[in-house]
């Protein structure tokens, strides 16, 4: 077999066998194939797409190029959650430890802010000593010792993965949906989970803008994950405007540890947890049905079994819990600025990828891989979608690093926000929800 021959059946639109897509991900691997024939093949794909056999048979092609993890006598089904990315989304952070005090295991390989959308590895980094770098071996441990670890891709998993990934960015194919799909799911294969449940972001600050795209995508990571043995739900929620009060990374990290703490926070960075936090208990047998699963949710929170769970995760991973209990050590900005409303009545959009972009100048975003970030600076939003708002008040303050970046970063600000004489809805956060059985 021979590359030329592959690329020339994917250039013509040609359906690829199971065999021809493995040999061809092996060959990506170990150098057979040259970065440029890898580059073309993803070209090709872009172009012309993938039937869902294609997609399944890549996804499990480059699981297999690296190392998996089998979580054989855990005392339930192992369950992850991934988000496709979005401003200000810290669900991550506040899911994990309440779904772990619930009892259901939660491996989760995360991953790094790129552009307008954060990390979760970044945010926990916030934490001083915080480790995401662990071994295979280690994390399998603090998995099945704490219940929970959280860990970035290693050097042994997926390695096709992160070969085709690094030149998507650079051949403008990062949009393929079966890349994307085949680029979630054979990590999340890899990391030994049996379930899945996926957030899929809708909206200006999501890489899927409208529903329509969203829809597509959740069905497709639906499709393939069956066929892979995972059983996924996915939910569709909205990204047009930043996810709960607070963007930018230590920052997000105090909102979501107050949402552990059962403190008051932002309706719909709450909402979306405690949803999200349902459909992996019901995976992992926890409950029948999303008030149950709920009620647990809730419960662990109430009585402080998600916040002990939290701070176990933490010191697991030789983080520092003091830098947790007192925020103060880590929200240490150069200054803190107002950005008050131009005029008053109501506020009726709040463009999340705008956000995303001021906070990118602020530092706390990368604008490629390589980039070094400041985990103090970012934004406090005072004022949402729906918000009545005076002119002259605050609509959200911002944490500077870098005095000098005010002016950009304002210019940016003055577009993000809309005003209207007349009241609004805020947006609605579940948007849909699917499953392998089905959507309803």
């Amino acid at each position: 077999m021979q590359a030329s021959e592959i690329l020339r059946a994917k250039r013509d639109g040609l359906e690829l066998t199971a065999d021809r897509i493995r040999w061809f991900v092996d060959a990506a691997v170990s150098g057979q194939a040259a970065d440029y024939q890898v580059a073309a093949f993803l070209m090709a794909v872009r172009i012309n797409g993938m039937t869902a056999a294609e997609t399944s048979a890549l996804t499990l092609a480059m699981r297999d190029s690296g190392r998996t993890i089998k979580f054989d006598g855990l005392p339930g089904p192992a369950v992850d959650k991934h988000s496709t990315g979005g401003v200000g989304d810290k669900v991550s952070i506040a899911l994990m430890p309440i779904v772990a005090a619930c009892g259901v295991p939660v491996p989760m390989v995360a991953g790094r802010g790129l552009g307008h959308t954060g990390g979760t590895l970044d945010k926990l980094e916030s934490i001083s000593g915080f480790n995401v770098q662990l071994s295979l071996e280690r994390f399998e441990q603090i998995v099945r010792e704490v219940g929970a670890c959280v860990i970035g891709q290693t050097e042994e998993l997926c390695p096709a993965d992160r070969l085709f990934y690094s030149l998507r960015d650079v051949t403008e194919t990062v949009d393929s949906l079966p890349l994307i799909v085949s680029s979630i799911l054979c990590k999340k294969s890899a990391e030994g989970i049996d379930a899945l449940v996926m957030d899929v972001k809708s909206g200006s600050g999501a890489f899927m803008r409208d529903d329509d795209e969203a829809l597509e995508l959740a069905r497709a990571l639906c499709d393939v994950g069956k066929e892979l043995g995972l059983k996924v739900h996915a939910l569709v929620t909205d990204m047009s405007q930043p996810l709960g009060r607070t963007v930018g990374n230590a920052l997000e990290l105090v909102e979501a540890v107050d949402l552990l703490r059962g403190e008051e926070t932002a309706a719909d960075f709450a909402q979306v947890t405690f949803e999200l936090a349902a459909h992996m208990l019901m995976l992992g047998g926890k409950a029948g049905s999303p008030e149950e699963a709920k009620q647990m949710a809730h419960a662990v929170v109430a009585d402080g079994r998600a916040l002990d769970k939290f701070e176990q995760i933490v010191e697991a991973q030789e983080g520092d819990w003091v830098t947790v209990e007192d925020p103060s050590l880590i929200l240490q900005a150069v200054g803190e600025e107002p950005f008050v409303s131009p005029e008053g009545g109501y506020v009726t959009g709040v463009d999340a990828e705008l956000i995303g972009r001021a906070a990118v100048i602020l530092g706390a975003g990368r604008r490629k891989a390589s980039d070094g970030i400041d985990a103090t600076v970012g934004f406090e939003l005072h004022k949402k979608i729906g918000d009545p708002v005076a002119a002259g008040e605050p609509l959200l303050t911002t944490h500077l690093g870098d005095l000098s970046k005010k002016d950009a970063v304002f210019a940016l600000l003055e577009k993000a926000y809309r005003f209207g004489p007349e009241p609004v809805e805020p947006p609605t956060m579940i948007r849909h929800v699917l499953s392998n059985e089905g959507e309803s």
